[in-house]
């Protein structure tokens, strides 16, 4: 009752032909993105012979231009309309990929991953702003556990296909795959409607966008935006040199697999975890979700089978892969609803800071330890991350809602 409530005029049904359009299209957009960027740090080491920091850079600078998109984005997109927003940077990422066809240096394959970087950045907050906001709040946990189920799949195929193409074709081949799909990105939402923000002409023009850190961020989702930047961080290991380490430890075979099996678990646990943050709050599901993502991290560092490693990717699902989705939800939980695009935006900017500046500082971090023992202190650091948590958010919970 208490959900229809705040719900207002909005509908209770979750599966409308736009949510399931929108899903296809973050479906696509995830799949361009993670086949790039866990191939990008080999291609960059192998074709231009750049070091590790210099692999993990052209890796973490795509972040950075989706940072910096993310920072006016927020109030962007309901200033110039959530479709113009869509669709324009929609474009951007498309044409962005046959840039990389061009690219003959380092410096140049910077700039196009940064550009392409901000295309992202516009595109993935104007989409998720839009769906965030058609899902009934009552059940936002639950639908915002069935739109990232999207993302779960690219987090799996995406991977897969790359570092197949990668053995068995070239980086020319995973750009085809990648332009295809930033098309058919494009193709889905052309197709579905987009639901403004419910504002007059008057309200829109009011909106500033200035240098002001409320013009940036949303001040109720920042908390878990700091502790997401440091999940991100941790993740970013994962996705940059998971491949690096698996030629190291000699289990290539089981890392052409890891976001799969990472994926399968990712199916099965989020749906559940959606409905149990609704029903049963945010500490009963982010606490368990940043022990397990230690315990992954631990799993990985000590990995010398092929089955410890396939391990660590199936808790790392219910670990990170369920802490998203979850964090993701508690953003525009705790944001009024004229502030939900600002918060998703907040969100993702502690994300995109994490994953962006992660591969770069432990770039030069591997060559010093090691992948085990970077891998071992990322597990502390994130179990040091639920006393963070319990000071940021979990201990907060009951005055936040109960306000």
């Amino acid at each position: 009752m208490y959900g229809k409530e705040l719900n207002g005029l909005q509908s209770s049904k979750l599966w409308t032909k736009d949510f399931v359009l929108f899903i296809g299209s973050n479906f696509f957009v995830g799949l361009a993105f993670y086949t790039l960027m866990t191939t990008v740090t080999v291609y960059t080491i192998q074709q231009f012979s750049a070091s590790q920091s210099q692999g993990g850079l052209a890796s973490s600078i795509f972040i950075i231009g989706a940072l910096l998109a993310r920072l006016v984005a927020g109030k962007l997109v309901e200033k110039v309309g959530r479709k113009k927003m869509m669709y324009s940077s929609l474009l951007l990422f498309c044409l962005t990929l046959l840039l990389y066809f061009l690219v003959n240096n380092l410096a140049l394959l910077f700039a196009v991953r940064f550009i392409h970087g901000v295309g992202f950045g516009f595109a993935n907050t104007a989409m998720t702003t839009t769906v965030m906001d058609a899902i009934p709040t009552g059940r936002r946990g639950e639908g915002t556990g069935y739109y990232s189920l999207s993302t779960t799949a690219s987090t799996a195929i995406g991977p897969f296909v790359g570092i197949y193409l990668m053995n068995h074709a070239d980086f020319t081949a995973i750009l085809y795959c990648c332009t295809f799909c930033a098309a058919a990105a494009m193709g889905f939402a052309l197709l579905a409607k987009v639901k403004e923000a419910d504002l007059t002409p008057e309200e829109r023009k009011n909106i500033k966008i200035g240098f002001k850190v409320s013009d940036f961020l949303e001040k109720k989702a920042i908390p878990i935006a700091v502790i997401t930047v440091f999940m991100g961080i941790a993740y970013s290991s994962i996705m940059s040199f998971i491949n690096l380490y698996a030629y190291e430890i000699e289990l290539v075979d089981a890392a052409t697999y890891f976001f799969l099996i990472y994926a399968i678990f990712l199916f099965v646990t989020r749906p559940v975890a959606g409905k149990l943050l609704d029903q049963k709050g945010d500490n009963f599901i982010m606490y368990p979700c940043i022990l397990l993502f230690s315990v992954s991290l631990f799993l990985v560092s000590y990995a010398h089978s092929s089955f410890v490693l396939l391990l660590a990717s199936a808790v790392l699902a219910c670990g990170f892969g369920t802490y998203m989705s979850s964090a993701q939800a508690i953003a525009a939980k705790v944001a009024p609803p004229k502030n939900i695009g600002l918060a998703i935006s907040t969100f993702y900017i502690g994300l995109d800071f994490g994953i962006g500046i992660g591969p770069f500082l432990l770039g030069f971090v591997i060559p010093l330890v090691g992948f085990r023992t970077l891998y071992a202190l990322l597990g502390i650091l994130i179990l040091i991350l639920l006393g963070a948590y319990f000071m940021l958010h979990g201990s907060k919970v009951k005055q936040l809602y109960s306000n």
